[in-house]
């Protein structure tokens, strides 16, 4: 499979001083964070707390104010569009699938953004890390399982070769047998391929177990910070988050 094209110029994703709103509800409140090459970075928090919201404001998709940058290319001013060919794939919340094209356009909508001869063998390759999309290739996106539909969404999303992959609650509505295995396909993901990712999610666990580094929100704050290891092992977090 294409590798993400990289530079060295900054930080993959580099947030300083942001703050998001819906109207006159504010929701961030100055949030800094950074993602370094080839990290997986998570985002906790409660519902509410602001973590949807981040990756909204990443995206140009809500009212922000403060500096989001992909490799040291400021997003300030960019529509979500600009943001996308910048290198910066969104699994939002509810996969996004298009039900009524099959799993192999949906893959091939993917990869619009790509001008490279190498489509259908990303396409295969993706296929090798998800088989069951591979089986259901010619099958309408709207009839596979929820759990298939996420794989679908994040495969597509990888499809575009993303310098930086922001994935929302991909585990939400799954059994958990499937978000162990997703997570687990997602770390091989980062390990053989260095993808960058910021994945905000719920499942604290599974989510530690696949990042280098994670984030704590709290009402549009960031409370705690640290490895991953630091969090597994912080008392507010086990407590919280990790049900222990």
């Amino acid at each position: 499979m294409t590798a993400p094209t990289k530079t060295k110029t900054g930080a993959p994703l580099e947030v300083s001083a942001l703050h998001a709103a819906y109207g006159p509800v504010q929701v961030l409140h100055g949030i800094e964070f950074r993602v370094d090459e080839g990290e997986a970075v998570v985002i906790l928090g409660a519902n509410g707390s602001g973590k949807t919201t981040t990756l909204r404001a990443i995206c140009r998709m809500v009212s922000t104010s403060g500096s989001v940058s992909v490799y040291g290319t400021s997003l300030a001013g960019k529509k979500t569009e600009a943001v996308t060919k910048l290198g910066v794939a969104h699994v939002p919340q509810g996969r996004g699938t298009f039900a009524d094209l099959s799993v192999d356009d949906n893959m091939r909508l993917g990869a619009f953004v790509r001008r490279d001869k190498d489509v259908q063998k990303d396409i295969d390759g993706w296929y090798e890390v998800f088989p069951i999309l591979g089986s259901r290739r010619a099958q309408p996106a709207g009839q596979l399982s929820g759990g298939e539909q996420q794989m679908l969404a994040i495969s597509r999303a990888l499809m575009g070769n993303p310098r930086v992959l922001l994935l929302d609650e991909p585990s939400l509505g799954l059994a958990p047998l499937i978000v162990k295995d997703l997570f687990e396909r997602l770390k091989q993901v980062k390990l053989d391929r260095g993808t960058t990712m910021l994945v905000v999610e719920q499942n604290a666990n599974l989510a530690l177990a696949m990042a280098d580094r994670g984030y704590v929100l709290e009402a549009g704050l960031i409370a705690i910070s640290g490895t991953a290891e630091d969090l597994r092992t912080n008392e507010a977090v086990r407590r919280a988050y990790l049900g222990y």
